[in-house]
Formats: structure tokens, sequence, C-alpha cells
């Protein structure tokens, strides 16, 4: 039987990897089907701190795995499908195999919301965004467009003026689904316009396979018009990625993990959760690092209860 088992490899369950690797407690972390979870469709990340110059989104990911190895995590690919969390000790099914722990750790979590087109993960990184914090800062004095029409678009847009030149709304409706108090913030913008009743149909690329433009079409009237942004955030919304807990764990009604008295503990004594599974207000990488430390400490203190 295992101490710990992490799920997911994002910088909450690695982080999470160092702390109770460091503690002795020999973690398995499952890496899930997207190994470096959000960061690796990132380009350069210039938010981290302790790196002054940026650094690449994957190489960031790949630094920190390197940390957690060097303290004995075990590292297993592989996507969960299934976990029994009525009975100690929990036991986790990943492939043809199962592990059992004392304590669980997860860090699944949330994925962004996409458009569904065909160049969209292409240009992730390249014009594509879904993270005004992150990015924002690359779109100084360029002409962007936001999609969305709820209080994170409006989020979204707002913060993208600090930079951008102009910043282009696109709803589906003809009206927003935003707090009342953050539309009016949207629409004394002077540098915020709105493209109504339209959706985002196709992406253009330059010839160094960057964003160059959008081609948006009219619900209404079915017309298509092309706009040369520079860059897109996709503001749709978030999934966490729950799916395997339900009905196991407290979710809020959003379908994220609930977590007790400010720490990682959730609804079922022993299963801790970290990050954006858990987290829907600040979703960067440092947070999540933050909460994967915080459910290593909050793992490993149970355990020691438990002897």
């Amino acid at each position: 039987m295992r101490n710990v088992i992490i799920i997911g490899s994002g910088a909450a369950g690695l982080t999470a990897a160092i702390y109770t690797s460091r503690a002795n407690l020999s973690p398995l972390l499952i890496e899930g089907k997207e190994p470096g979870g959000q960061l690796t469709l990132t380009t350069d990340v210039e938010n981290f701190p302790g790196f002054p110059n940026g650094i690449m989104g994957p190489e960031l990911m790949d630094t920190i795995r390197k940390q957690a190895e060097r303290f004995g995590t075990e590292f297993v690919f592989g996507e969960v499908t299934k976990v029994d969390l009525g009975t100690r000790p929990f036991s986790v099914h990943f492939g043809e195999q199962s592990e059992q722990c004392g304590a669980l750790i997860i860090s699944t979590g949330a994925s962004a919301r996409l458009l569904g087109l065909d160049a969209e993960r292409r240009l992730m990184g390249h014009g594509v965004s879904v993270c005004a914090t992150c990015d924002g800062f690359f779109f100084k004095d360029q002409e962007i467009a936001v999609v969305g029409g709820g209080d994170s678009a409006m989020e979204e847009a707002l913060f993208l003026t600090k930079y951008a030149r102009k910043v282009s709304v696109i709803h589906r409706r003809d009206k927003l689904r935003a707090s009342k108090i953050m539309q009016d913030k949207a629409f004394r913008n002077e540098k915020v316009d709105f493209i109504w009743d339209s959706t985002v149909v196709d992406l253009h690329e330059n010839g160094t396979n960057e964003l160059a433009g959008i081609s948006i079409q009219n619900l209404k009237t079915k017309k298509t018009e092309r706009r040369d942004v520079t860059g897109l955030f996709v503001a749709i919304g978030h999934t966490p990625n729950t799916q395997l807990f339900q009905g196991q764990l407290e979710l809020d009604v959003a379908g994220y993990i609930v977590t007790k008295g400010g720490n990682t503990q959730t609804s079922v004594p022993g299963v801790f959760a970290a990050g954006d599974v858990a987290d829907h207000v600040y979703r960067q990488a440092i947070t999540a690092a933050g909460t994967g430390c915080m459910a290593a400490i909050d793992a490993e203190r149970w355990l020691e209860s438990q002897e």
C-alpha cells in the first residue's frame, strides 16, 4: 500500500510530489492524459517567481517534475478510470492497474472550454489564449478579441485594456450574462467594443504560424466578416475534472471540489484537493503550486494523526 497517491501532474500535483517525497512518504504520481497540465499549452511564462527572464511553460513543468523525481517521487503515465473513496485504504484504478493508498491528493485541474475550431489548439500560445492574466502582457498596443459574455469574459476584456489598443468582445447573444456591475464597467471602457449575435468560425495564421485574424459569423444574418486581430482570448468557462469523484466527494454547483476550513481537506477525511480542481477564482500556476504544498503538508499531518 502507498502512503500517498497524487492524481494529476500540473503545478499543484508536482509541488505536492516535491513536498510529500521530501517528507519520506514515497508518493506515486499518476500523470493523467495531459502530463504537465495547462501550462504545457503556454509558451512564455513571465509571472512565475524565480525566472526574471521568463520561461517556456513546458520547460517550467519539466523543471518541477525533475525536482520531484530527485526527491524520490515515482511517476506513472496513465489516466485514472475509477476511485473508491468509500473504504480505507482508498483504491485508485488506472489502465490495467490499481493501487491503494492511505492519503489521496487530487490535482486533476480544470479544462478551459474551447470553441472547437481546427486551428485552436495549434495556435494556443501563438495568439490564442485562455488566460488574460498569463498572456495579456504580450499584446501591448495590439487589437485583440475576447469570446464570451459572462463575468469571466468581462474581467478578461477589462484586464486586457491595460495592454491592448482595442478589445472586441464577441458574444453569441444580444445581451451579456455578466453581472450588472461588470457590464457597466465594460460598457464604460472606451477601449472595449461589442460584436453581438456572433461567433468565431475560423482562425487565420501568418507565415510564422501566429494568429493573424479571425472570421466572425453573425448568427442572425449568416454573414461572415474577417477581423485582423493578433490575439484571441477564449473566456467561455472552465470544466473542473471531477467526473471521477461525483457521488463520492462534495462538489459545488459548478462541479469544483469543496475544501474545508481554509485547508485542502475534502469532505472525505484523508482526501485532499489542490489547484484548479478546487479553485475557480485565481487559476494561476503559482496559486496551484501553493495549494499543492498545502495538500502535501495536510496529507502528512493527517497520516501522522492516523498512526
